[in-house]
C-alpha cells in the first residue's frame, strides 16, 4: 500500500508540499478545504467544485446528526453517495460544537450533552459515539472528538480542557474505524507554549494518521496564533500531515504554509459572497453590493479567469444581490472559491520551484 502521506517537497525553512492519498482520490498539500457542514457547500454544485478545484470537502458530525441523521445518509449509501461528492471528505468530530454551541451544551466526564438547536431534545456526543457516526459517515479523514477552547482562557481553565481532550482522544484513536478510513488528532492548550508543547507530545505517542490544530481563530491576535503554529509543529512528526483549523485569510494561509502547516479549511469563501464580498488581489475583499458599483462594468478581479470574472461585471452582480436573485450568491461564491483554490496551485508551484520565500514576502507585505 502507498503511504498515506508523501512529502514531496521542502522550501524556504518550513513550508512543505506533498500528497494525501484517500480511497476516494489524492489530495495535492497545501490544500484548502471548502466547508460543506450540512453535506453540501453553500449554493457550489459537487461538478462546480470539482471544476474549481477542489480536491476534498470538509462536513460536520454534529450537524449531520441532527439533520437529516445517520440513519438516512447510511441509506443512501454512505456521505460520498448521499450528496454526489466523488472526491474526499473529512468530517470534523462535533468538538467545535462544544465551543460554538456553549450556551445549550454541558459537558461532562464521557462526552457533551447538548440541548438541539434545532427542537431542542437531547443529545449526547462523546468520542465513541463520534467514532461511530464518522465511521457511518465513511468519511475519508476522521478527527478525533475534542473540546475546542475559548479565547481567552486562564491556564487553568485551558489545562482542564486539554486533559479532557486527551481522554477523549486517546479513545477515539482506540476505536474501529472503517477500511481506508484515517483519523487525525487535534491538539489544543489555548495559547499557553507549555500546554502546546504537551499536547502535541502526548498526542504524538498515540500515533494518529495526521495532527490537526485546535482551539485557534477563536478570537486571539494573528501574532498569537502563529506562534501556536510556531511552537506546536516543532513538535510534530515531519511524516505526517498537518491541519490548521478553521484559518482563514488568504494572507494567513501563506503564512502558516510558512510555518509548516497543509491543511485549511474556512467558511469565510462561501460566506463573504451571501453578504456580497469578493476576494481579489493578495487577498483584499472588495464590497460588491455597494453603490459605487452601480455601473462598473469591469470584472471583479481583471487578473482573474474564473467564470464569473470572464462572463459578467460588478454591476451586474451588485444588481442580482440587491434583487435577491440567488445568482449573484453563486457567481460570489464561484469566483471565491476559484481565488482560494487559485491561492493553493500557486503555492505548491513555488514550493516545488523553490521559490515560495520571496512569494510569501511579497503577498505579506502590506498592500501600496
Amino acid at each position: 500500500m502507498p503511504a498515506f502521506f508523501e512529502l514531496k517537497h521542502e522550501c524556504a525553512g518550513k513550508a512543505r508540499r506533498g500528497v494525501i492519498r484517500t480511497p476516494h482520490g489524492d489530495i495535492e498539500t497545501p490544500v484548502f478545504m471548502p466547508v460543506g457542514t450540512r453535506a453540501t457547500v453553500k449554493t457550489a454544485t459537487p461538478l462546480e467544485l470539482e471544476q474549481l478545484g477542489a480536491e476534498i470537502m470538509l462536513a460536520n458530525t454534529y450537524h449531520l446528526l441532527t439533520r437529516p441523521g445517520v440513519d438516512v445518509i447510511e441509506n443512501a449509501g454512505g456521505l460520498h453517495k448521499f450528496c454526489g461528492w466523488r472526491k474526499p471528505i473529512l468530517t470534523d468530530s462535533g468538538g467545535f460544537q462544544v465551543f460554538s454551541l456553549s450556551k445549550i451544551r454541558k459537558i461532562r466526564d464521557g462526552g457533551v450533552e447538548f440541548a438541539s438547536h434545532i427542537d431542542g431534545s437531547r443529545i449526547f456526543l462523546g468520542p465513541r459515539e463520534s467514532m461511530s457516526i464518522q465511521k457511518s459517515l465513511g468519511s475519508d479523514i476522521v478527527m478525533a472528538f475534542d473540546e475546542c477552547t475559548p479565547y481567552p482562557a486562564t491556564h487553568a481553565e485551558a489545562e482542564k480542557s486539554m486533559e479532557a481532550t486527551h481522554r477523549w482522544e486517546k479513545i477515539s484513536r482506540e476505536f474501529q474505524l472503517g477500511e481506508g478510513q484515517r483519523i487525525f488528532a487535534i491538539v489544543q492548550g489555548s495559547t499557553y507554549e507549555d500546554l502546546r508543547r504537551k499536547s502535541a507530545e502526548e498526542l504524538v505517542r498515540l500515533d494518529f494518521d495526521g495532527y490537526a490544530l485546535g482551539g485557534l481563530s477563536v478570537g486571539e491576535p494573528e501574532e498569537t496564533m502563529i506562534e501556536c503554529i510556531r511552537w506546536t509543529e516543532a513538535v510534530l512528526p515531519k511524516e505526517k500531515p498537518r491541519y490548521l483549523m478553521g484559518v482563514g485569510m488568504p494572507k494567513q494561509i501563506v503564512k502558516a504554509v510558512a510555518g509548516g502547516m497543509d491543511m485549511f479549511d474556512c467558511v469565510l469563501p462561501t460566506r463573504l459572497a451571501r453578504h456580497g464580498t469578493a476576494f481579489v488581489g493578495k487577498g483584499e475583499d472588495i464590497p460588491v453590493k455597494a453603490a459605487r458599483y452601480a455601473k462598473d462594468i469591469s470584472p471583479v478581479d481583471e487578473n482573474c479567469n474564473c467564470y464569473t470574472c470572464k462572463n459578467f461585471s460588478k454591476s451586474y452582480i451588485r444588481h442580482l444581490l440587491n434583487v435577491g436573485e440567488m445568482l449573484g450568491i453563486r457567481l460570489l461564491t464561484i469566483h471565491n472559491l476559484h481565488f482560494y483554490f487559485s491561492l493553493m496551485q500557486n503555492i505548491r508551484k513555488h514550493i516545488s520551484e523553490g521559490t515560495f520565500a520571496k512569494f510569501a514576502e511579497e503577498y505579506s507585505a502590506p498592500n501600496r
